[in-house]
């Protein structure tokens, strides 16, 4: 296991290595100008602008910015956004509270969701309860979420009413009032993202657990007497686990990234709109920062779904 730990550590090196490399040199050779906001400024000279170009280190060639922003990274250090001069990391904390809010409740909500209708609806293969859970989730993951997000607007704040359709970022949970406005707020982003993942996550379970009901072991389970619910704990639930872990490790870390769109739609200040609003500004180390981070999250994750494979099957060997 040790062994097997570190040979996939180092392995995961030069996939880092590559993404941080390759992701450089696109923004940096992408068109844009980080820039752009100081010459539509007539307070500011062209030489003032070429010393603050200087002090950003824009006018270093790029092997040189690289090799800087490896290390500084190396140390900790994600570097300072080119726009408002704060600190990258603080500014990735000061939004990530609001994203892992919104996306870890909507991510709840898809895993409450999916897995027992996921089961049932396999236990139950063409049933009635079986057609209506496969085309709600046919219609879930159909929908893009821009689209279901403007629906719930016009239906539940414009309407009737019921729910605040822009996210307030200024409010502060000091009482049970404030954090029923925080929940109220809450609860339009949250069922957009979380019936869009529990479709897809509702899918995989259902197929993957149909595709070890007509394995021979669970019909010799079925044979020797054994209750349908031991079989479906003790044989069928491990083995259908083990594709659904594959999917929840690469999801989990989208939970850091927010979702681009519905933070958008709802005006949520979570780290999807800072990603957007940094592309847009061509703030190169913002954009380094989140994408560096969400990177080393999913080898990370991706890790502990080969580690989660030995516990569900014994045969997996390290």
């Amino acid at each position: 296991m040790t062994r097997y730990l570190i040979n996939r550590i180092l392995t995961s090196i030069p996939t880092l290595i590559a993404i941080s490399l390759v992701v450089f040199l696109i923004l940096a050779l992408a068109p844009g100008n980080p820039m752009g906001e100081f010459a539509t400024n007539p307070s500011i000279t062209p030489e003032v602008r070429e010393n603050i170009r200087r002090s950003l280190g824009l006018d270093q060639p790029i092997p040189i910015r690289y090799l800087k922003w490896v290390w500084a990274f190396l140390q900790g250090d994600l570097g300072y956004s080119f726009t408002s001069r704060s600190p990258v990391l603080g500014l990735i904390l000061q939004r990530l509270p609001t994203t892992l809010w919104i996306m870890g409740l909507a991510y709840l909500l898809a895993v409450i969701l999916a897995f027992p209708l996921g089961i049932i609806s396999a236990l139950k293969r063409y049933s009635i309860l079986d057609q209506i859970v496969t085309t709600v989730s046919f219609i879930g993951f159909s929908l893009p979420t821009f689209f279901t997000g403007l629906l719930f607007i016009i239906i539940f704040s414009v309407q009737l009413k019921w729910f605040p359709f822009i996210y307030n970022s200024t409010l502060q949970v000091t009482n049970l009032q404030t954090f029923w406005q925080q929940i109220q707020q809450s609860i339009m982003p949250v069922c957009v993202l979380g019936f869009y993942q529990a479709a897809i996550l509702m899918r995989f379970i259902r197929s993957s657990f149909l595709e070890q009901l007509n394995q021979n072991y669970v019909r010799t389970a079925y044979s020797k007497g054994l209750p349908k619910l031991n079989v479906i704990n003790g044989h069928i639930l491990r083995n259908a686990l083990i594709p659904v872990v594959t999917l929840m490790a690469l999801e989990i870390p989208g939970l850091f990234a927010g979702s681009l769109v519905t933070e958008q739609v709802f005006r949520i200040p979570g780290i999807g709109a800072l990603l957007i609003d940094s592309i847009f500004r061509s703030d190169t180390p913002v954009i380094m920062g989140i994408t560096m981070v969400y990177a080393i999250l999913v080898v990370l994750f991706n890790l502990l779904a080969d580690l989660l494979y030995g516990f569900l099957d014994p045969r997996v060997q390290y």
